[in-house]
């Protein structure tokens, strides 16, 4: 009995020495997030990605995915203050939400105007609704160094900009530098947005903060400012705060043309027997299909065919100007429509009297044509005195980063609070 005892105790001691095996540790899993686009979780629906193709309409498409004609008619219906469903266009891509169940009826059908924009009808349940679908964006600010080799348009191209950006640099210049008349070694720099969808898909071109081109030794300075809160219009000023755009461009054409004929009152012409026939206009030659860019704000009180003149388009600017424009391809405007400086109202052509492409560009003052080389035409409107001192704080950080490549290392206050405005 008493070795029993002893063997029992000894057991117990044994097993009370021996460690306890850790229990097993459970791992939860999250469960993955569900993924959202447009607003909607994706895993409710199949998803259906296509492009409309050449003369597939609204209706047609919905058809096709289960949606009888009187919705299809309801959906246009109550769409058509938000999106007009006969404008979809040939090569649009969009994107359709169908039920998960048998029928994979269309449920949203999302119309991708560009890569930002997005038209939303969702008509799911009763009630249908349309609304416009923006993507966040994330804006970064780049710097572009170039050197005139040949011509902006090659300089900008070989900086692996692309045309858009080209263009809104030479409309901002376009009153204050001759294109043409750069020369080899002149350079830029051009302080500009780039728009990103998801960090890394480029989405196009933000607004060019500020530019500097130094041409001849002389630097053209332009910093974009809102100088007029009412109008809410920003425009560019260089810094002596003096309005870059001018109420009339120098030409009708962006760059890329010569000045083949100018206004010549005493002009003789050898297919006329060599008699004084008077030019009255200046001849822009440029590739057929250029766009032809109105000169000035006005209204289009001409857009017709009429004999030598060809295809042409008359603007009136106000009691004073009128300009018109001949022997184009064809026209982009109609009599009656407002236009803005800068629209394109039609393209070079050789309609008329022409013997070669080109636009013959006509300035009337008071009703009687003048060159408008020699005319002394009018200024934008000043910037107000009271503006100024706002203007120079805010371009001093603007300034100093064209100059010596880097941002100030402190910027007031007072004047990030005036560059967070513009």
């Amino acid at each position: 009995m008493k070795k029993t005892l002893i063997f029992l105790a000894f057991i117990i001691s044994f097993s009370s020495c021996k460690k306890e095996a850790p229990k097993p540790v459970i791992v939860k899993k999250e469960a993955p997030k569900p993924e959202i686009r447009f607003g909607y979780k994706i895993d409710d629906y199949k998803v259906i990605q296509d492009t409309i193709k050449s003369g597939e309409s609204f209706g047609i498409i919905l058809d096709r995915h289960h949606v009888m004609y009187p919705k299809i008619n309801e959906i246009a219906t109550v769409a058509k203050d938000t999106f007009d469903v006969r404008r979809v266009r040939a090569g649009k891509p969009y994107t359709i939400l169908a039920s998960k169940d048998s029928t994979e009826k269309a449920q949203v059908f999302i119309y991708k105007h560009d890569k930002i924009n997005a038209t939303i009808l969702d008509f799911k349940d009763s009630t249908i609704t349309a609304k416009h679908y923006k993507k966040p964006i994330k804006i970064v600010e780049k710097v572009a160094n170039g050197i005139i080799n040949a011509n902006f348009t090659f300089s900008m191209d070989s900086l692996g900009l692309r045309p858009n950006l080209t263009y809104q640099v030479a409309d901002i210049y376009a009153w204050t530098l001759d294109f043409l008349r750069l020369q080899k070694g002149d350079k830029f720099k051009i302080v500009y947005e780039e728009k990103f969808i998801d960090d890394t898909t480029f989405a196009g071109y933000g607004k060019v903060k500020s530019a500097v081109f130094n041409h001849n030794g002389k630097d053209l300075y332009a910093f974009r400012f809102l100088a007029d809160s009412i109008l809410n219009i920003h425009e560019y000023y260089d810094e002596n705060a003096k309005m870059l755009r001018s109420q009339f461009l120098k030409a009708p054409i962006k760059f890329q043309y010569r000045i083949s004929s100018r206004y010549n009152l005493r002009r003789r012409i050898a297919y006329y027997g060599n008699r004084v026939k008077p030019h009255r206009g200046t001849d822009f030659a440029a590739k057929i299909g250029t766009p032809i860019i109105a000169t000035a704000n006005g209204t289009v009180v001409e857009s017709t065919r009429r004999g030598g003149n060809g295809k042409f388009v008359k603007i009136k600017h106000n009691n004073t100007y009128s300009t018109q424009y001949l022997h184009m391809r064809n026209q982009a405007v109609k009599k009656g429509q407002y236009v803005k400086q800068g629209d394109v109202i039609g393209y070079v052509g050789m309609t008329g009297n022409t013997g070669g492409p080109h636009v013959c560009y006509r300035f009337w003052k008071y009703g009687k044509q003048v060159d408008p080389l020699k005319e002394k035409l009018p200024a934008a409107k000043p910037m107000k005195k009271e503006i100024k001192p706002t203007f120079f704080k805010f371009i001093q950080p603007l300034k100093y980063q064209l100059d010596y490549d880097r941002v100030p290392v402190e910027e007031p206050a007072e004047v990030n609070e005036i560059i967070a405005k513009n």
